[in-house]
Protein backbone atom coordinates (compact mmCIF):
# COMPACT_ATOMS: atom_id res chain seq x y z
CA UNK A 1 0.00 0.00 0.00
CA UNK A 2 1.42 3.32 -0.77
CA UNK A 3 2.61 5.81 2.12
CA UNK A 4 3.39 9.43 2.24
CA UNK A 5 7.21 9.80 3.14
CA UNK A 6 6.95 12.95 5.41
CA UNK A 7 9.74 14.46 3.64
CA UNK A 8 9.36 13.80 0.05
CA UNK A 9 7.85 16.51 -2.10
CA UNK A 10 5.07 15.52 -3.90
CA UNK A 11 2.90 17.10 -6.57
CA UNK A 12 -0.44 15.64 -8.01
CA UNK A 13 -0.72 12.34 -8.72
CA UNK A 14 1.12 12.31 -5.58
CA UNK A 15 0.39 7.97 -5.41
CA UNK A 16 3.40 7.94 -7.65
CA UNK A 17 5.89 8.72 -5.67
CA UNK A 18 7.98 12.01 -4.86
CA UNK A 19 9.18 14.10 -7.51
CA UNK A 20 12.36 13.00 -9.26
CA UNK A 21 15.28 15.39 -9.29
CA UNK A 22 18.38 14.71 -11.90
CA UNK A 23 21.16 15.86 -11.21
CA UNK A 24 21.44 17.62 -14.56
CA UNK A 25 18.36 19.56 -13.41
CA UNK A 26 18.41 23.29 -12.15
CA UNK A 27 16.13 26.53 -11.81
CA UNK A 28 18.58 27.78 -15.30
CA UNK A 29 16.49 29.05 -18.55
CA UNK A 30 19.82 29.36 -20.86
CA UNK A 31 18.05 30.99 -23.04
CA UNK A 32 15.54 33.43 -22.21
CA UNK A 33 14.46 36.42 -25.09
CA UNK A 34 11.86 39.23 -23.07
CA UNK A 35 9.55 42.07 -24.08
CA UNK A 36 8.51 44.49 -21.20
CA UNK A 37 5.96 47.18 -22.42
CA UNK A 38 4.75 49.15 -19.04
CA UNK A 39 2.21 51.81 -18.10
CA UNK A 40 1.24 54.16 -15.58
CA UNK A 41 -2.14 53.73 -14.68
CA UNK A 42 -5.27 54.54 -12.08
CA UNK A 43 -4.13 53.80 -8.33
CA UNK A 44 -7.25 53.56 -7.05
CA UNK A 45 -8.04 51.21 -9.89
CA UNK A 46 -5.17 49.06 -9.57
CA UNK A 47 -5.63 48.87 -5.81
CA UNK A 48 -8.52 46.85 -6.24
CA UNK A 49 -6.48 43.48 -7.23
CA UNK A 50 -4.04 43.56 -4.72
CA UNK A 51 -5.22 42.21 -1.74
CA UNK A 52 -3.91 43.51 1.82
CA UNK A 53 -1.36 43.99 2.68
CA UNK A 54 -0.53 44.68 -0.69
CA UNK A 55 -0.23 48.13 -1.33
CA UNK A 56 0.23 49.92 -4.85
CA UNK A 57 3.66 51.03 -5.26
CA UNK A 58 5.19 54.78 -5.08
CA UNK A 59 3.95 54.28 -9.07
CA UNK A 60 0.72 52.57 -10.17
CA UNK A 61 2.17 50.77 -13.02
CA UNK A 62 1.36 47.56 -14.88
CA UNK A 63 4.10 45.37 -16.42
CA UNK A 64 3.10 43.31 -19.44
CA UNK A 65 6.44 40.49 -19.62
CA UNK A 66 6.12 38.03 -22.91
CA UNK A 67 9.46 35.58 -22.26
CA UNK A 68 10.11 32.60 -24.98
CA UNK A 69 12.00 30.51 -22.60
CA UNK A 70 14.28 27.99 -24.15
CA UNK A 71 17.04 25.33 -22.80
CA UNK A 72 15.15 25.01 -19.35
CA UNK A 73 17.25 22.75 -17.15
CA UNK A 74 14.52 21.49 -15.32
CA UNK A 75 12.67 20.77 -18.39
CA UNK A 76 15.39 18.66 -19.86
CA UNK A 77 16.30 21.76 -22.50
CA UNK A 78 12.35 21.86 -23.49
CA UNK A 79 11.29 25.23 -23.11
CA UNK A 80 7.98 27.63 -23.40
CA UNK A 81 6.77 30.70 -23.60
CA UNK A 82 4.79 33.15 -21.14
CA UNK A 83 3.20 36.38 -21.02
CA UNK A 84 2.70 38.02 -17.34
CA UNK A 85 1.10 41.03 -15.98
CA UNK A 86 2.85 42.72 -12.96
CA UNK A 87 1.74 45.50 -10.81
CA UNK A 88 4.29 47.45 -8.72
CA UNK A 89 3.51 46.97 -4.98
CA UNK A 90 5.07 47.02 -1.64
CA UNK A 91 4.04 44.25 1.06
CA UNK A 92 3.79 45.88 4.27
CA UNK A 93 3.41 42.82 6.88
CA UNK A 94 3.59 41.75 10.49
CA UNK A 95 7.68 40.09 9.48
CA UNK A 96 8.31 41.23 5.70
CA UNK A 97 8.44 44.60 4.46
CA UNK A 98 9.11 43.87 0.70
CA UNK A 99 8.89 45.88 -2.32
CA UNK A 100 8.47 44.84 -5.67
CA UNK A 101 6.05 43.93 -8.39
CA UNK A 102 2.81 41.30 -7.80
CA UNK A 103 1.64 39.05 -10.59
CA UNK A 104 -1.81 39.36 -11.25
CA UNK A 105 -1.49 36.94 -14.10
CA UNK A 106 0.77 34.83 -15.96
CA UNK A 107 -0.40 33.00 -18.91
CA UNK A 108 1.85 29.98 -20.61
CA UNK A 109 1.50 27.28 -22.97
CA UNK A 110 2.89 24.58 -21.52
CA UNK A 111 0.80 22.49 -18.40
CA UNK A 112 4.06 21.61 -16.40
CA UNK A 113 5.41 24.97 -15.13
CA UNK A 114 2.07 26.05 -14.92
CA UNK A 115 1.17 23.44 -12.41
CA UNK A 116 4.30 24.06 -10.68
CA UNK A 117 4.22 27.28 -10.30
CA UNK A 118 0.49 27.40 -8.97
CA UNK A 119 0.97 24.28 -6.21
CA UNK A 120 4.52 24.99 -5.33
CA UNK A 121 5.20 29.06 -5.42
CA UNK A 122 1.55 30.35 -5.43
CA UNK A 123 1.69 32.37 -9.28
CA UNK A 124 -1.70 32.53 -10.66
CA UNK A 125 -0.44 30.68 -13.67
CA UNK A 126 -3.33 30.08 -16.70
CA UNK A 127 -2.98 28.36 -19.81
CA UNK A 128 -3.00 30.67 -23.11
CA UNK A 129 -1.59 29.82 -26.92
CA UNK A 130 1.43 32.04 -26.90
CA UNK A 131 3.36 31.85 -30.11
CA UNK A 132 7.19 33.02 -30.56
CA UNK A 133 7.36 36.66 -31.36
CA UNK A 134 7.24 38.23 -34.87
CA UNK A 135 9.89 40.55 -35.73
CA UNK A 136 9.34 42.52 -39.23
CA UNK A 137 11.20 45.84 -39.99
CA UNK A 138 12.48 46.33 -36.56
CA UNK A 139 9.24 45.72 -34.70
CA UNK A 140 8.48 43.22 -32.23
CA UNK A 141 5.44 41.71 -32.06
CA UNK A 142 3.69 39.15 -29.06
CA UNK A 143 0.35 38.09 -28.48
CA UNK A 144 -1.67 35.41 -26.59
CA UNK A 145 -5.34 33.90 -27.06
CA UNK A 146 -7.48 31.22 -26.45
CA UNK A 147 -10.13 29.07 -27.99
CA UNK A 148 -9.05 31.15 -30.84
CA UNK A 149 -9.57 34.38 -29.46
CA UNK A 150 -7.10 37.57 -29.04
CA UNK A 151 -6.50 38.27 -25.33
CA UNK A 152 -3.31 40.34 -25.79
CA UNK A 153 -1.27 42.39 -28.55
CA UNK A 154 1.94 44.02 -27.40
CA UNK A 155 4.33 45.58 -29.61
CA UNK A 156 8.12 47.06 -29.67
CA UNK A 157 9.33 49.79 -32.04
CA UNK A 158 12.31 52.31 -32.56
CA UNK A 159 14.84 49.97 -30.62
CA UNK A 160 18.24 51.35 -29.33
CA UNK A 161 20.61 49.48 -27.57
CA UNK A 162 20.61 50.77 -23.71
CA UNK A 163 23.19 52.94 -22.36
CA UNK A 164 25.40 51.82 -19.52
CA UNK A 165 23.54 53.76 -17.07
CA UNK A 166 20.46 52.61 -18.33
CA UNK A 167 21.91 49.05 -18.04
CA UNK A 168 23.21 50.14 -14.08
CA UNK A 169 20.05 51.10 -13.23
CA UNK A 170 17.62 48.31 -14.68
CA UNK A 171 20.10 45.93 -12.31
CA UNK A 172 19.98 48.16 -9.61
CA UNK A 173 15.84 48.42 -9.95
CA UNK A 174 15.87 44.14 -10.25
CA UNK A 175 18.12 43.69 -7.06
CA UNK A 176 15.64 45.90 -4.88
CA UNK A 177 12.41 44.33 -6.40
CA UNK A 178 10.84 41.22 -5.00
CA UNK A 179 8.72 39.13 -7.23
CA UNK A 180 5.00 38.24 -5.54
CA UNK A 181 2.02 36.88 -5.44
CA UNK A 182 -0.94 35.36 -3.52
CA UNK A 183 -1.31 31.19 -3.39
CA UNK A 184 -4.97 30.36 -3.12
CA UNK A 185 -6.15 27.04 -3.55
CA UNK A 186 -9.93 26.31 -2.74
CA UNK A 187 -11.54 24.32 -0.97
CA UNK A 188 -12.70 20.57 -2.45
CA UNK A 189 -15.92 21.42 -4.88
CA UNK A 190 -14.82 24.95 -5.22
CA UNK A 191 -15.76 26.33 -1.84
CA UNK A 192 -14.06 27.66 0.77
CA UNK A 193 -10.19 27.33 0.72
CA UNK A 194 -7.25 25.21 1.85
CA UNK A 195 -4.81 27.59 1.01
CA UNK A 196 -4.76 32.06 1.40
CA UNK A 197 -1.55 32.82 1.58
CA UNK A 198 1.00 35.56 0.19
CA UNK A 199 4.15 34.52 -1.59
CA UNK A 200 7.70 35.45 -2.48
CA UNK A 201 9.26 33.63 -5.40
CA UNK A 202 13.02 35.67 -6.18
CA UNK A 203 14.83 35.17 -9.74
CA UNK A 204 17.95 36.55 -11.34
CA UNK A 205 18.48 37.52 -14.72
CA UNK A 206 21.73 37.92 -16.75
CA UNK A 207 21.67 39.69 -19.40
CA UNK A 208 23.63 40.02 -22.92
CA UNK A 209 21.77 42.24 -24.59
CA UNK A 210 19.29 44.99 -23.50
CA UNK A 211 17.28 47.65 -25.87
CA UNK A 212 15.16 50.21 -25.14
CA UNK A 213 12.00 51.19 -27.53
CA UNK A 214 9.06 52.36 -27.94
CA UNK A 215 5.85 50.32 -26.62
CA UNK A 216 1.97 49.67 -27.06
CA UNK A 217 -0.69 47.53 -25.84
CA UNK A 218 -3.84 45.94 -26.92
CA UNK A 219 -6.03 43.99 -24.54
CA UNK A 220 -9.16 42.46 -26.55
CA UNK A 221 -12.52 42.31 -24.41
CA UNK A 222 -14.25 39.16 -24.33
CA UNK A 223 -17.82 37.44 -23.93
CA UNK A 224 -18.00 34.34 -21.75
CA UNK A 225 -18.70 32.68 -24.93
CA UNK A 226 -15.56 34.06 -26.16
CA UNK A 227 -13.86 32.87 -23.28
CA UNK A 228 -15.82 31.12 -20.53
CA UNK A 229 -12.94 30.42 -17.79
CA UNK A 230 -10.53 33.78 -18.27
CA UNK A 231 -13.24 36.40 -19.79
CA UNK A 232 -13.47 38.28 -16.60
CA UNK A 233 -9.51 38.41 -16.03
CA UNK A 234 -9.10 39.79 -19.53
CA UNK A 235 -11.39 42.67 -19.20
CA UNK A 236 -10.53 43.74 -15.77
CA UNK A 237 -7.08 44.63 -17.43
CA UNK A 238 -8.30 45.90 -20.34
CA UNK A 239 -10.64 48.38 -18.49
CA UNK A 240 -7.32 49.58 -16.36
CA UNK A 241 -6.46 53.05 -18.04
CA UNK A 242 -3.47 53.59 -20.29
CA UNK A 243 -2.24 56.66 -18.58
CA UNK A 244 1.28 56.96 -19.89
CA UNK A 245 3.88 54.34 -21.44
CA UNK A 246 6.83 54.18 -20.19
CA UNK A 247 10.01 53.45 -22.27
CA UNK A 248 9.55 48.81 -23.66
CA UNK A 249 12.52 46.88 -23.22
CA UNK A 250 13.89 44.14 -25.49
CA UNK A 251 16.54 41.92 -23.39
CA UNK A 252 17.92 38.67 -24.13
CA UNK A 253 19.76 36.51 -21.93
CA UNK A 254 19.46 33.87 -18.79
CA UNK A 255 16.91 33.46 -15.98
CA UNK A 256 17.81 31.48 -12.79
CA UNK A 257 14.43 30.64 -10.55
CA UNK A 258 16.04 28.66 -7.96
CA UNK A 259 18.43 30.84 -5.66
CA UNK A 260 19.56 28.77 -2.96
CA UNK A 261 19.88 31.18 0.02
CA UNK A 262 16.32 32.80 -1.42
CA UNK A 263 14.07 30.02 -2.21
CA UNK A 264 10.35 30.96 -2.78
CA UNK A 265 8.35 31.15 0.60
CA UNK A 266 5.58 32.00 2.16
CA UNK A 267 5.63 35.78 3.78
CA UNK A 268 3.23 37.23 6.41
Amino acid sequence: MFEFDPNGSYVMPAHFGPRRFNPKSSGWYHDVTAMVVSYLTDREELARYLPEPFEVGEEALVSVFYARNRQVDWLAGHGYNMIAVNASAVFNGASDQLTGEYTLIMWENLTDPILTGRELQGIPKVYADIPDPSVIAGKWQASASHFGHKIVDMAITDLVDATEEEIEAGHKAQADSTPMAWRYLPGVSGFGQTTSEPTAYPSENVFTSVRVGTGSLEWHELTWEQNPTQFHIVNALAALPILEFRPALITEGSTNLIIMDRLPRAIS
